[in-house]
This record gives C-alpha cells, sequence and structure tokens, in this order.
C-alpha cells in the first residue's frame, strides 16, 4: 500500500477523533445554557458533514484495494471500516447495537444463546437497586431540565440526551439480564458482564473451582500482577476459578490481556461450582499437550478476602 493510501486512514481516524471531541464540547456548552451565534452552529454541522465525506474518501480507495484482491462486498467493506474507524469507536457502536438487542430479549423474555444442555447464572443482584436509582436519576433530570431550560434548541437537545441515557440505563441491565453466565454441557465455562465482556474457558483448561467471595476497589475488570482476572459487580465476587494454562480475553474497548485465575460473580455461587465440578476434565480425557489434566476440585466458601498488593488500572 502506497504512503498516500496509508495516510488516508490516519488522517481520517484523526479528523473523526478531533470533529467528535468539538462536537461533544459543543453540545456541553450548549447544554450548560452557553448561547452560539447562528454561523457557529451552522459551521458545526458542517464539520460533522465533512468528517463524513472524508471518511467515505478514505473508504472508497480501501474497498476497492479489497474487492481487487478478491473479497466479497461484505469482507471488502469490513476490512476497510477496520482501517479508518478507530477500533474503540467500533467496539462502543457494537455494545450499544447489542444492548439495544437485548431489550428487545428482555421485553420478550428470551436470553441470548443458551446451547442445549448448558446452566444459566445471573449475576445482575448486586447491581438491580442501583440502576433502579440510576434510571430514576436520569428520569427525573431529563424532566426537570426540560421545565426549566427556556431555549428551544437547547431544550430539544436535552430532552433527547435524557430519553437516550434512560434507554441505555434500561438496555445495560437487560443485556445483563438476557446474557448471563453459562456452564455448558461438557463444563466448559462462558463468563459475560451485558454486551461489554464475553470470555469462553474450554473444559479442558478448568482445573478446580471453589465459592470465594472477595472485594475489589471498584470498576468492572482488572488483572492484578499474579495474572488473576475480576469481573466484579457491585464491588464484589463470589466464585474464583483456577486454570490449567492462562486464557486469553478482550476488554471492553478493545485491548487484549490474559489470565489464568478468573473471580467472577454469581448470585448463586455454589450452584455454578457445583455445575463446574459436574464434569471433570478426567471424563474428557488428556489435555491438548497430552498430559494428564489436573483432577477438579469443588471448595466451599472461603469467606470475604481482599486480593492483596497494589490495585491494577481499570477498563
Amino acid at each position: 500500500m502506497s504512503a498516500g493510501r496509508t495516510a488516508g486512514p490516519r488522517g481520517a481516524r484523526i479528523a473523526m477523533g478531533a470533529v467528535l471531541s468539538c462536537e461533544l464540547a459543543l453540545a456541553v456548552c450548549l447544554v450548560a445554557g452557553v448561547r452560539f451565534p447562528a454561523p457557529v452552529l451552522f459551521g458545526a454541522e458542517a464539520l460533522v458533514v465533512g468528517m463524513l465525506a472524508l471518511e467515505v474518501h478514505a473508504l472508497r480507495p480501501l474497498y476497492a484495494d479489497r474487492r481487487r484482491a478478491g473479497d466479497g462486498r461484505r469482507e471488502a467493506g469490513a476490512a476497510a471500516l477496520r482501517a479508518v474507524v478507530p477500533v474503540g469507536v467500533r467496539r462502543l457502536v457494537v455494545h450499544e447495537f447489542r444492548a439495544v438487542h437485548s431489550l428487545g430479549l428482555w421485553l420478550l423474555r428470551r436470553r441470548h444463546r443458551l446451547p442445549a444442555g448448558s446452566r444459566p447464572f445471573a449475576y445482575t443482584e448486586p447491581q438491580t437497586w442501583t440502576m433502579g436509582v440510576l434510571l430514576l436519576a436520569s428520569a427525573v433530570e431529563t424532566v426537570v431540565l426540560a421545565l426549566v431550560i427556556p431555549w428551544p434548541l437547547v431544550h430539544a437537545i436535552v430532552l433527547v440526551i435524557g430519553v437516550y441515557g434512560i434507554l441505555l440505563v434500561l438496555a445495560l441491565h437487560a443485556a445483563c439480564a438476557t446474557r448471563p453466565h453459562v456452564v455448558a454441557a461438557d463444563g466448559a465455562l462462558r463468563l459475560r458482564y451485558g454486551a461489554l465482556f464475553d470470555l469462553r474457558v474450554p473444559a479442558v483448561v478448568i482445573a478446580s473451582a471453589r465459592v470465594e467471595r472477595r472485594f475489589t476497589d471498584g470498576g468492572l475488570l482488572r488483572v492484578d500482577e499474579e495474572g488473576a482476572l475480576d469481573l466484579a459487580v457491585g464491588s464484589g465476587t463470589t466464585v474464583s476459578v483456577e486454570l490449567t494454562e492462562p486464557v486469553e480475553f478482550v476488554r471492553p474497548l478493545g485491548r487484549r490481556g490474559s489470565a489464568r485465575t478468573l473471580r467472577f460473580h454469581a448470585d448463586d455461587p455454589r450452584a455454578v461450582v457445583a455445575a463446574l465440578a459436574r464434569r471433570g476434565p478426567a471424563e474428557r480425557g488428556t489435555t491438548a499437550a497430552g498430559a494428564p489434566p489436573r483432577p477438579r476440585t469443588l471448595a466451599g466458601d472461603r469467606g470475604p478476602a481482599r486480593p492483596p498488593g497494589p490495585r491494577s488500572p481499570y477498563v
């Protein structure tokens, strides 16, 4: 790929970040009551249109290159988008679409992808009250701001943002309710947190599971210096799973990591541990490396504990 072709996607990514930052700053000022002349608002919208035009200009040669290389239309379009749109932006958009889809599943009282013979395990209990308070606060704030703001343009912007925020809170809770943890029929484990996190753990690498109540310093996801992954709900975890080898995971914004110990919250931790211990690795032969697998163990509740060592960065 030529230098010009390489510079195009890079320039498009930089322009997108700059324009979105300016648009966000303008929206915050409008909500705060700052009044802008009409030419300023027109210029901001013109920047957005210009950014979209730049995106299309950068996408066209990339799409054409992929088509000439033999890719289909869908594959070529996806490759061009990956080159132009930053991974964090792509993942945020995908998360929102999945959350809205989960809201539909929630209204239909369905769950997302539960294979035959698998067992779902909920994890929403510690955050249900918090979600309810957040939803109520968002609704009250939207109504109050809609009543006290006198400017029609700002009134409309605040109303749209408020309704969208309420929808996102509902969708986040719906995603957590419709995408539970899953223990498959063969003992494989699937850890999830709504549409933000999804980790599949093969049964053959699970060495042991135990009920262990721990408290974290906050945040959804963190990895400590010993390679233990904490997937916390309500600043706590209730199940610890030891693995025979590290597994890779993807953070909500696209960064990758690995962990050999998994700690997560489940509303019924003893049921999760019992389901994981129901079929041990010995029943399925040896591991992929050919070595005899370590037997699974079922441990009781070890009580509250705090992870040692300094806190690690959160996502």
